[in-house]
């Protein structure tokens, strides 16, 4: 099934590379859409996200630790197949030896030993992986809840659920190696990880909402090269957004 997948993903990726290597990038599809959808993700955050993150950071450490750890390790699944998808043997190792290490001897990954033993995985998704064989941005735009994107990354977010491990054995209900879920595990674990990010840059999205003469372009030139670092597996950054707090 795994392999099905794969020959699916190829087959998808061959579309995109030909239907784009003709078509020039574009700063913004509709700005205007997007600006809009802006506003209302940050009354959505003010209302909602921001209080459920304030509270979460009131969480003793370990606890918040050991989330991060779990929702991190999850999140490697998906490193695996696109390490082999962009030919990256050596990050394949690391990824396949953290989730292992971490799911047995780290307690299904809320302890994280694997870093300990040097296992130091990049995040990895098939939009960083469409950028590594060449695939321009596309144009940019914002989603509602979801946030920024580009026409890239938005395929590729639909297409990692094609590749993801974790997403075979829960939103397609499909068990692999005696391992199966729900989309409701599925979710959670993506809410959660969100959730996670929001808590950690609560005082960076503070700061920089406060200093931004346009927090909307800021925002967006900082989730485009964050994605850039990430294609290129730059050393500035391994994190979500990880030089939001620059």
């Amino acid at each position: 099934m795994f392999k099905k997948n794969l020959k699916k993903i190829a087959s998808l990726l061959t579309v995109v590379i030909l239907s784009t290597s003709s078509v020039h990038a574009v700063e913004e599809c509709f700005e205007n859409t997007s600006r809009a959808v802006f506003k209302f993700n940050m009354a959505f955050d003010d209302a909602i996200f921001e209080p459920i993150a304030k509270g979460y950071n009131k969480l003793p450490d370990p606890i918040k630790i050991g989330t991060s750890n779990f929702t991190s390790n999850i999140g490697t699944l998906l490193s695996i197949p696109n390490n082999i998808l962009q030919g990256n043997f050596n990050q394949l190792g690391h990824s396949v030896g953290s989730f292992v290490v971490n799911t047995s001897v780290g307690i299904l990954g809320f302890l994280n030993p694997a870093e300990k033993m040097g296992l130091k995985p990049h995040k990895e998704d098939v939009g960083q992986t469409l950028g590594s064989y060449g695939v321009g941005t596309g144009c940019y735009f914002v989603l509602p809840i979801l946030g920024p994107t580009t026409l890239r990354d938005s395929f590729g977010l639909i297409a990692d659920s094609f590749v993801d491990p974790f997403a075979h054995i829960t939103i397609r209900e499909r068990e692999l190696l005696g391992a199966s879920g729900s989309a409701l595990d599925y979710f959670s674990v993506k809410g959660t990880t969100a959730l996670d990010f929001r808590a950690d840059n609560d005082k960076n999205l503070k700061n920089l909402e406060k200093n931004s003469l346009d927090l909307y372009s800021s925002l967006k030139s900082i989730y485009l090269q964050d994605r850039e670092n990430k294609i290129i597996n730059s050393t500035d950054t391994q994190d979500d957004w990880g030089n939001l707090d620059n």
